[in-house]
């Protein structure tokens, strides 16, 4: 693990971003699908339906290369410095709370942005990244582990209907010391939603009803805990992002900047 302090021109802190090493490995990916029936029964009381749970299989073990991925989603303050520098409107929200309300283009912008100051590749991670960092070499439930503990994560059984300080729940860290994985604020990836290859036949090959198509993960404060599972696969399905509470954490290549002053 380690904390960046480069980039292409002089970085305040604000801007610096707490990375979290992943190792190069072998991700346990999504749900066999002869599981998915029992999954479905675990969460009956969250109302999804078992094919929601498709979208999981098959399991499949894949090998993901070493990349960064930031320790918390990125923050209003964070987002604020962004929002100054191209012009664009002030977030609302407390400085240390995930950023929500941000579509995928311009969660992309950011990066690009970020990735100039730090003369770094930055980036949103792609799927199997996100959930690598998440689930780490086994393959386990929740970031934290097997079973679901009100107290690690701020889901709608924790009552706090908004968003919370990053890094609030650091018994609710992965594997690799990633947090917020699940719960405050769902995250974007990059990947455009697709079945894994060998999926059901009953899953659908588009989401078009989806207000953007790209994968989301995690969860946020207003989600049940069958959205904190590592392997859940869902998306932005509703225009007002502020209201599910969509927002998204940086990853880029491993190594050293690119550029340091």
């Amino acid at each position: 693990m380690s904390r960046e302090d480069g980039g292409a021109e002089r970085v305040d802190w604000v801007d610096r971003v707490d990375w979290v090493d992943v190792p190069a490995g072998t991700l346990r990916r999504g749900t066999p699908t002869e599981e998915v029936q029992a999954v479905a029964r675990r969460y009956a009381d969250t109302g999804v339906p078992a094919e929601w749970y498709l979208k999981e299989a098959p399991a499949a073990e894949i090998h993901v290369p070493a990349f960064r991925i930031a320790r918390t989603p990125v923050t209003v303050e964070q987002w604020t410095r962004f929002a100054a520098a191209t012009g664009r409107p002030a977030p609302q929200g407390s400085p240390d709370h995930p950023v929500i309300g941000v579509t995928w283009e311009e969660a992309t912008v950011y990066c690009h942005w970020l990735g100039q100051r730090l003369g770094l590749d930055v980036r949103l991670p792609t799927e199997d990244e996100w959930e690598r960092a998440a689930r780490g070499d086994d393959g386990r439930e929740f970031p934290w582990g097997e079973d679901y503990r009100t107290g690690l994560a701020n889901l709608v059984d924790l009552g706090a209907g908004t968003t919370m300080p990053v890094g609030s729940f650091p018994e609710g860290a992965s594997p690799f010391g990633a947090l917020d994985m699940a719960g405050n604020a769902d995250e974007w990836t990059s990947t455009l939603y697709a079945p894994y290859p060998g999926a059901p036949a009953e899953v659908p090959e588009t989401e078009d009803w989806a207000f953007d198509r790209h994968i989301t993960r995690g969860g946020a404060f207003r989600h049940d805990r069958d959205l904190a599972r590592c392997a859940r696969r869902h998306g932005a399905y509703e225009r007002d992002l502020a209201a599910i509470g969509v927002g998204f954490r940086v990853a880029a290549g491993p190594g050293r900047p690119l550029r340091r002053v």
